[in-house]
């Protein structure tokens, strides 16, 4: 890519960039959120059009005006958000807009079987009959890898792929992502996570407001010179306070069942508390009860045994205070904002229809967008104004948002899974600091997160989630990764395998 310059209204999301990847190579792409890096790939890949520059594969120029067309010239793309069709199967996903070798049928059993093979050689593992609605998200990643590889790209660029991923998932990434580049395929590797694009690239350029700041070899980059080339100033993750002791119980879980969206088992006599003053992180592999223990504590999902109770309050519906609880879900896209709405609309969601938004069931919009600009101001939404549509920030902005709307009620509890999926060093740092700051103010906080080094810099206890199981509780020690590691595929704290598939 040569000279590449995208523009919207107000913003120049691409200044004359240049990229290149060769065969072989796998190349990282860093920068904050609104940076340009997404546009520059979706430009890559046909989604946008450049209003400057030019595309090379191969030494030949190109123009890719469409995603099919850069499906043509082998580029494949895993976005950040998926691109999948949630009412459709695994396989329909894979063949959607492919053309059939028996039209006007399809032709599923054979791809079916080409679906199976490819996750078997390269060990992503995805039921190809079940809907996408029911995969959980780490396993609509490994969908998305896959469609790419069906489509037999030779260029594959990865946009946060470790995002939602276990240790032990980033490991079996990373040897996959090695596999598909000694097969001579080009990787572009877009990531916040400054260690993994360490360990697993070759070359790192850095985009700064929409331009390279620099490119260099991964030998020799030091985490702390990336981060600053990428936001302009010094950066720190580590823990910023010692862990606390815990005021009243705020939170409690006790013997909790319940379902997933697949009629199945999702939690197992879960009994858990957080008090107040303290922040207390969920740790396991995607997938296994996190998202439905975060639905049973806000309401939006019934236990089938047990019981959930905020401040001795019992949930027995969604909780509409926000007073009493604020949910951070891990999928802001789905669950977490009305992309078409614009920013004020989307930070009144919970307290449209009481004053002073509304009276009379009338929306008193002066109020909505005053409130919008303080919002906008405390928590550093970088947005035109509140009339801006929410689908069109980046994906840290519409964190903020989020998290905004979720914190600003000050609420007793607050729960946060995922908070930081797909967000740079920078905006990590910011939601770390505001959910401290929750701690500090006397909220009982509940992280639910993937991300060992994360909770163990942020919160003062962890448990470990695994098949809707606790399997035991560790204080934030650098020394215990080995433990949670172990916990986290199966193995109790009292060294007890879960069952003999786990051991």
């Amino acid at each position: 890519m040569e000279g590449i310059t995208k523009r919207f209204p107000g913003v120049l999301a691409n200044d004359q960039v240049s990229f290149d990847v060769r065969p072989g190579e796998i190349h990282a792409l860093l920068g904050e959120n609104g940076a340009g890096k997404s546009t520059l790939m979706k430009i890559l890949y046909g989604l946008y059009r450049p209003d400057a520059g030019q595309i090379f594969v191969n030494g030949r120029a190109v123009d890719i005006d469409s995603p099919r067309a850069a499906v043509e010239h082998g580029i494949g793309m895993v976005h950040q958000h998926f691109m999948l069709v949630p009412n459709l199967t695994a396989v329909e996903n894979a063949v959607l807009g492919l053309p059939s070798r028996r039209p006007p049928l399809l032709d599923l059993e054979a791809a079916r079987a080409r679906l199976t093979e490819l996750s078997a050689d390269y060990q992503l593992d995805v039921d190809p009959l079940a809907p996408v609605w029911q995969l959980p998200v780490g396993a609509q990643q490994r969908l998305e890898i896959l469609k790419a590889l069906f489509r037999e790209a030779r260029v594959l660029v990865l946009d946060e792929p470790t995002a939602v991923l276990a240790p032990a998932e980033v490991d079996q990434l990373f040897r996959i992502v090695r596999l598909l580049a000694g097969q001579g395929r080009g990787i572009v590797f877009i990531s916040h996570k400054l260690e993994e694009v360490k360990a697993i690239s070759d070359r790192i350029t850095v985009l700064r407001a929409g331009r390279v700041v620099g490119t260099l070899p991964t030998a020799g980059a030091s985490a702390g010179h990336l981060a600053q080339m990428m936001v302009g100033r010094p950066i720190s993750l580590d823990r910023q306070s010692p862990p606390v002791a815990g005021g009243d119980t705020v939170l409690r879980l006790d013997q909790v069942n319940c379902l997933s969206d697949r009629g199945v088992p999702a939690l197992r006599g879960v009994s858990l508390t957080v008090c107040r003053g303290e922040i207390v992180g969920v740790a396991g592999v995607d997938g296994n009860g996190q998202r439905e223990m975060a639905e049973c504590i806000a309401g939006l999902r019934r236990p089938t045994a047990g019981s959930v109770a905020i401040s001795g309050t019992p949930v027995r519906g969604v909780v509409r205070d926000p007073a009493l609880l604020g949910f951070i879900p891990e999928d802001r896209h789905r669950t977490g904002l009305i992309l078409d709405f614009d920013v004020a609309e989307n930070l009144v969601l919970k307290t449209v229809g009481d004053r002073p938004y509304s009276r009379h069931q009338i929306l008193d919009w002066g109020r909505i967008f005053e409130h919008a600009r303080g919002m906008i101001r405390r928590y550093d939404i970088r947005a035109a104004g509140p009339w801006v549509r929410v689908g069109t920030l980046s994906g840290g902005n519409q964190q903020r948002v989020v998290v905004a709307r979720e914190t600003g009620g000050d609420p007793a509890l607050l729960v946060a899974a995922q908070a930081t999926r797909g967000l740079d060093v920078g905006a990590v740092e910011g939601v770390h600091q505001l959910l401290r700051e929750q701690r500090e103010r006397g909220s009982a906080v509940l992280y639910i997160g993937t991300e060992l080094s994360e909770l163990l810099a942020l919160c003062d206890r962890i448990v470990v989630l695994f098949q809707g199981e606790i399997m035991g509780e560790v204080p934030p020690d650098q020394r215990l990764i080995g433990r949670i590691g172990e916990m986290m595929m199966g193995r109790r704290a009292d060294g007890e395998p879960t069952d003999e598939r786990a051991a």
